[in-house]
């Protein structure tokens, strides 16, 4: 069965999952949406892809079977509602959307239309992470005790290179990923606190049996510094640290373990591309050979209350905490 996409957006996002896309067998992209032709023809033709700015005709295609949506967050859900009312299967970028309300509409439309609703949430296809989960399902190193994460930026200063007029609040723009390997690694939480500390968001996740974790982030570095991503995860026996660096476009990693006094090694994972593993897997679910439940929309909507949990402790003043019904 090849499976036929539609892309909305042709933006970094798109031109990154036109290039997984190419990777996967069994899977064609047939057209590319934009509101600028140029962009819409320049992703397209990587894909040998027909270039549109008519998002409702790619939408209404018969012979489209799924849409992958990389336009900017606040228009996801009029473009993720149209697709699932025409019967498509959808890959959409994260983060989702900024407001609980419309995640509950995609979630409720997606089931009325009995459609995949899959969300990029991309630290579960990156190979340290997933040497993390692993590492927590096996016990090979005792329980994961405590997690710290970070990902760092300046996306919010007009000077910046990163900026752009769509980027969110960081507890949403950046902390959805994180706060998602939380979830994954470690379940809910039972309490949140959440802080903001010279221009970084600090939130600290309590649960019931004495683990921990805490969520960085920050849109207000200088622009000077590169965008840094990582985390250290002390288990029982052993203490993982990652850290990775974007230089140039292009992101530079090392992944250590140490244990007690020893001094840390590098630990080796697959080189592969993780847009490519989270789009495989989608066409997977499509296919019924995946477990769609690794990237549902109910994995976004948790994620994004603690995004939303967040923002609204650290608003002046503080409003009240978001929780799905």
């Amino acid at each position: 069965m090849m499976i036929r996409i539609g892309i909305l957006g042709a933006g970094a996002m798109a031109s990154a999952h036109m290039a997984a896309y190419a990777g996967c067998s069994g899977a064609k992209v047939v057209a590319v949406f934009s509101p600028t032709p140029g962009r819409a023809e320049a992703i397209a033709t990587a894909g040998n892809a027909v270039a549109t700015v008519d998002a409702r005709r790619l939408i209404e295609t018969s012979d489209i079977d799924a849409i992958d949506v990389c336009v900017p967050t606040p228009a996801h859900c009029p473009f993720v509602l149209s697709a699932l009312d025409h019967g498509k299967h959808i890959f959409c970028e994260t983060p989702l959307t900024p407001a609980m309300e419309e995640a509950l509409a995609m979630r409720a439309a997606a089931r009325r239309a009995d459609r995949l609703l899959q969300v990029g949430l991309l630290m579960r296809s990156v190979s340290a992470y997933q040497h993390l989960k692993t590492a927590v399902e096996s016990g090979q190193h005792g329980r994961l005790l405590d997690l710290s994460t970070w990902r760092l930026g300046s996306y919010l200063r007009p000077e910046s290179a990163h900026h752009k007029p769509h980027y969110g609040h960081p507890a949403v723009e950046l902390m959805t990923f994180d706060f998602d390997v939380v979830n994954w690694l470690l379940g809910m939480p039972d309490r949140l606190n959440a802080e903001e500390i010279d221009g970084d968001v600090v939130a600290r996740l309590g649960y019931g049996d004495g683990r921990c974790a805490t969520v960085t982030a920050s849109g207000m570095r200088s622009p000077e510094t590169p965008f840094t991503v990582g985390f250290r995860a002390r288990f029982d026996d052993a203490v993982f640290e990652l850290e990775t660096m974007f230089e140039g476009g292009y992101p530079r990693s090392t992944f250590t373990m140490s244990k007690g006094s020893d001094a840390s090694q590098p630990v080796a994972t697959p080189n592969r591309n993780p847009y490519e593993v989270e789009l495989r897997h989608f066409l997977a679910c499509i296919d019924g050979q995946g477990d769609p439940s690794l990237l549902d929309v109910e994995r976004a909507i948790e994620a994004l209350t603690l995004s939303l949990a967040t923002q609204n402790t650290t608003a002046d003043p503080p409003s009240a905490n978001v929780v799905p019904p």
